[in-house]
């Protein structure tokens, strides 16, 4: 089967999980798993933080660091194609009786300054919620998996300081980020006052994210991870994996966006679908049917025929994200089959 549904897929390499059963271990919940610890430190190196908090899930670590950040009551402003809004449940509404503010996020991603600063709420009318965090994404998971600058959030920070606004980096992809633009995360995220990235993605692990931030936001977070059942044991064992992918699956994203150029480019030429090619920029990739009277869910079934999983987001679209567990040799297949259903 070629599933590229996400990159969630991706499963450990045989290395990963080797060196995850080397684990050193203790109990987390008390501070004293050197493994979890050990990824923390190098987490917050890495982004140039103060420190990190190891978590379950990417969904988990937006949700502590927005109610690390606000009070019930609070708002939140955010896109309206974020993760945080579309895909997380509505938790921070749940959990922390927030209210989330949608502005419009532009084809890459990012939302116009002058958006943000008309959505601020005036203080002093009691009409209104306070406006106390901003949450932005990078790599943009539904604009195309765009990476946004770093002169940007610095734009956006500028803005925020003024109004004593904090910024949450939704890092999910950052790594990826990362890659494209060449530039550091540490660089892309010197603005946020916190970020999450995700272990669980590109970079292989099973399972993971993590929350980076100044010593006194983490300890909040911390609480608020116990509180949601987030602590946890021996998860050293887990954290492994992380320090795994830190060392050795960064660097290769790089290949994961090279396919997706080259699968992009392939599907470009395929009659009845239309993608944007200047728009693929990482390792997702977008594709909408034309002029044919297949139905998305007979497409969906027929490339399932075929062993080739993509991921639907209705309405003709579909996307395709490139990943460890995806080969250069497997493109040609993935063109072939798509082509042949598209002809009837």
């Amino acid at each position: 089967m070629i599933d590229l549904r996400s990159d969630t897929v991706t499963l450990p390499p045989k290395e990963m999980k080797d060196y995850m059963m080397q684990s050193a271990l203790g109990d987390d919940v008390y501070g004293e798993d050197p493994s979890i610890n050990l990824l923390q430190e190098k987490t917050a190196d890495l982004f140039k933080k103060e420190d990190a908090l190891f978590v379950s899930s990417g969904t988990m670590a937006n949700l502590i660091s927005v109610l690390t950040h606000c009070n019930r009551g609070d708002e939140i402003l955010l896109g309206d194609k974020s993760h945080i809004f579309y895909y997380e449940a509505g938790g921070v509404s749940a959990f922390g009786g927030i209210h989330s503010h949608q502005l419009k996020n532009k084809e890459d991603g990012t939302i116009e300054i002058n958006e943000i600063k008309n959505n601020i709420r005036k203080d002093g009318d009691d009409h209104f919620p306070k406006t106390k965090l901003l949450c932005l994404e990078n790599t943009h998971n539904y604009c195309y998996g765009s990476p946004i600058d770093k002169n940007y959030f610095k734009e956006v920070h500028k803005l925020l300081k003024t109004q004593k606004i904090k910024l949450h980096i939704d890092g999910a992809r950052i790594f990826n980020a990362s890659i494209a633009l060449k530039t550091s995360v540490a660089d892309l995220t010197s603005s946020a006052d916190s970020i999450s990235c995700c272990l669980s993605k590109g970079l292989s692990a099973p399972i993971g994210s993590l929350i980076v931030g100044k010593k006194d936001f983490i300890l909040k977070a911390k609480k608020i991870r116990k509180a949601l059942g987030g602590g946890m044991r021996q998860a050293g064992i887990i954290a492994s994996a992380g320090l795994y992918s830190f060392n050795n699956m960064i660097d290769r994203l790089e290949e994961d966006h090279e396919i997706a150029q080259i699968l992009a480019n392939k599907l470009h030429e395929v009659e009845n679908l239309n993608i944007e090619l200047d728009l693929v920029k990482t390792n997702i990739i977008f594709i909408h049917l034309n002029n044919t009277k297949l139905s998305d869910k007979d497409f969906l079934l027929q490339l399932n025929q075929n062993n080739i999983k993509i991921d639907y987001k209705g309405n003709r679209k579909f996307r395709l994200v490139t990943h460890y567990g995806f080969q250069k040799n497997q493109i040609d297949t993935v063109v072939s089959t798509i082509a042949n259903i598209l002809k009837g």
